[in-house]
């Protein structure tokens, strides 16, 4: 579980990172030194920036950083908390299901058509569309742990609001 969480941490570091120097090297471009410009930056800054998202979509679930009830969970006692909880992400999994099949029936259809950008880049567009359902099966299979620890691993002295916030 932590190689998996500092690859994804890694990838996300890495992708914004390049995200930076691009947007960087076009600003410089631009205003200081034109050659440092290049003509598909804006591009390239979305695609990487897009894939960064959807990585990190997948450590929101593991930090608790995704949509969730937290006003009306600091108002029940521990086992009401654990039954929000699970529905939750019952509803997240079935969310998730939906995104991925969705995201990887958008980019198989994309690369059947050999889709590519409108720009002289002509970047294959499977490959930023592949994003949708390669964060949606990430957080898919976060959800599924998550679940798994609220129906069989329950420990209120860690799992609830009021522990987590000592």
């Amino acid at each position: 579980m932590e190689i998996w969480n500092r690859i994804e941490r890694l990838l996300i570091g890495a992708l914004g990172a390049a995200a930076l120097v691009l947007g960087t090297l076009q600003v410089i471009g631009r205003y200081v030194d034109q050659r440092f410009a290049f003509i598909y930056g804006e591009e390239m800054i979305v695609y990487v920036t897009v894939w960064a998202v959807f990585l990190a979509s997948s450590q929101l679930v593991r930090t608790d950083g995704h949509v969730r009830p937290d006003i009306v969970l600091r108002l029940l006692r521990p086992r009401a908390q654990r039954a929000v909880e699970i529905f939750n992400c019952c509803a997240a999994i079935v969310f998730c299901i939906a995104l991925t099949y969705c995201g990887f029936e958008i980019s198989s259809m994309s690369h059947s058509l050999d889709e590519r950008s409108i720009t002289g880049l002509e970047f294959p567009m499977w490959i930023y569309y592949a994003s949708v359902g390669a964060g949606g099966l990430l957080m898919l299979i976060r959800y599924v742990i998550r679940l798994y620890r609220y129906l069989f691993r329950f420990d209120a002295a860690s799992m609830t609001i009021a522990a987590q916030e000592h």
